[in-house]
């Protein structure tokens, strides 16, 4: 169905793939697997017009293809679910999902969504069309892109990252829509990080490494050691487990209140001891957002909240001088695109670089090519604007600036967010340093492993209200499972 061969493309001095060739059939699934900066994402925005090739060429159906743009890849029948969704947030789910379709003039509304109920009728992916997106999850935003993906019915289906915030049922969910589009002959290319999510609905595995491919295995072929050495050239050990959390109380919350769309959180309570890592799941959109964005002083909210015996501030910049960081749900919300990588790296601690009428750039890139070295982010230069750099390395942007001072409680939500099998065991190495250093960690992740490997108690939340805590001893898949879903221990 689509083949690559020989591509290559540079940006300057830099060599994002380099004589890349792959196939991936009819009724197929190619998985794609790579550190972060391998080249996955340029590859497939070459193949969804957002860059040309420099060198080799595309083939689709036997014949070869110019893709200038998104909307020629839409044309040809190549669709797109990028790794961060790109909706129109003032805009409904219908509307957005509009965009992708063609309606005659003056298509009324509830046309509009009569005829999207038509189409998804039975969908197992079901959204409510008439919710503002800007009131959506990220995993509910996920699935309006996947969505507006089949609504044109391609013949070939990216998928970049599609479950980085799904949880493990909505993940189910989406495998087995590709189990039927793949049965009616759709090719689809899977880009993840999760090696049993890639070793469940991969027909064929292909690994890049530094740009290049370095491998390329059958499904019956691979296990997850080999898959880990070819994308990283060694073993990766499990977390190591915490040590006991202290007596210490650094975090104390009582009967929160948060007003939002939906179930508001509502009558939350629980503490948090110095090197004690709590973790919280839940199904996209059950409230783990709106809870941590209060504390972090993104959000109003009723209720006692305590951090150290003092009144917690409700105001971001005091809260990083107290020593609270945050790592936030979304990776747009943490960095500024159009700054270097070294401005985003000082964006909380700006006024010590403040020399009279100007910044002290040489101290600023300075420190941030230390920050850099220490969290092996990849990129061509301080200077290098943020949006050009992967998911994955924009995500270590952020966690290596809100953990550089040292904080006594970190909030971090999905902060192994898109990152690789290497990368995500360093990011565990850090927040366990930080808790055997005395620091107090609310962890909320969409990964259950990620979850039970490094917390000490557990909660859920479940419309709005928390489960628990239970003492991870005392915790199961299943457990975890029930809590999420159905609200009860």
């Amino acid at each position: 169905m689509l083949r690559l061969e020989g591509i290559t493309k540079r940006f300057g001095p830099v060599v994002a793939n380099r004589g890349v060739s792959l196939e991936v059939r009819k009724g197929e699934v190619l998985a794609l697997l790579g550190e972060n900066g391998a080249g996955k994402t340029t590859l497939v925005s070459l193949l969804y017009g957002l860059y040309a090739p420099d060198e080799g060429r595309i083939l689709l159906e036997g014949k070869e293809v110019r893709i200038p743009s998104p909307r020629v890849a839409q044309r040809l029948g190549i669709a797109l679910v990028p790794q961060h969704p790109e909706l129109i947030e003032a805009h409904t789910v219908a509307e957005n999902l509009a965009l992708g379709l063609d309606l005659p003039p003056f298509f009324s509304r509830r046309g509009l969504v009569n005829r999207l109920r038509e189409l998804l009728s039975g969908h197992p992916l079901g959204v409510d069309l008439e919710a503002p997106v800007h009131r959506l999850s990220a995993g509910e935003k996920q699935r309006v892109e996947l969505l507006r993906a089949l609504l044109n019915r391609p013949k070939v289906l990216i998928l970049d990252e599609p479950t980085s915030v799904l949880t493990p049922k909505e993940a189910e969910d989406l495998f087995q829509e590709i189990r039927r589009l793949k049965a009616m002959g759709l090719a689809v290319i899977f880009i993840s990080h999760k090696l049993d999510e890639v070793l469940a609905i991969a027909d064929r595995i292909a690994v890049l490494r530094a740009g290049e491919k370095v491998g390329e295995l059958g499904r019956e072929e691979a296990d997850k050691e080999t898959l880990v050495r070819l994308m990283v050239g060694r073993s990766v050990a499990p977390p190591p487990k915490a040590p006991p959390p202290r007596e210490e109380v650094v975090l104390e919350v009582e009967d929160l209140l948060v007003p939002r769309h939906g179930f508001p959180v509502q009558g939350v309570s629980f503490t948090l001891r110095a090197g004690e890592v709590l973790g919280i799941a839940g199904v996209a959109g059950s409230g783990q957002a709106e809870l941590l964005e209060a504390l972090a002083g993104l959000r109003s909210y009723r209720g006692r909240v305590r951090f150290r015996g003092a009144s917690l501030p409700k105001d971001p910049a005091r809260l990083y001088a107290l020593g609270v960081a945050h790592v936030p749900e979304e990776r747009a919300m943490g960095v500024v695109g159009g700054m270097s990588v070294a401005e985003n790296l000082a964006l909380r601690i700006y006024p010590r670089y403040a020399r009279p009428w100007l910044l002290d750039y040489r101290a600023m890139e300075r420190d941030a090519q230390a920050l850099i070295a220490r969290y092996r982010i990849q990129t061509p230069s301080p200077r290098t604007p943020v949006r050009f750099l992967s998911g994955g390395n924009v995500q270590k942007v952020i966690l290596a600036r809100e953990l550089r001072d040292g904080p006594k409680l970190l909030l971090a939500m999905h902060p192994t967010y898109g990152v690789d099998v290497g990368a995500a065991e360093e990011v565990h190495a850090r927040l366990l340093d930080l808790v055997r250093e005395g620091a107090a960690v609310l962890l909320v992740s969409e990964d259950l492993d990620e979850i039970l490997a490094l917390s000490h108690r557990v909660a859920a939340m479940h419309r709005g209200r928390l489960v628990g805590p239970i003492p991870r001893e005392e915790m199961s898949r299943e457990r975890l499972g029930r809590m999420m879903t159905e609200g009860r221990a």
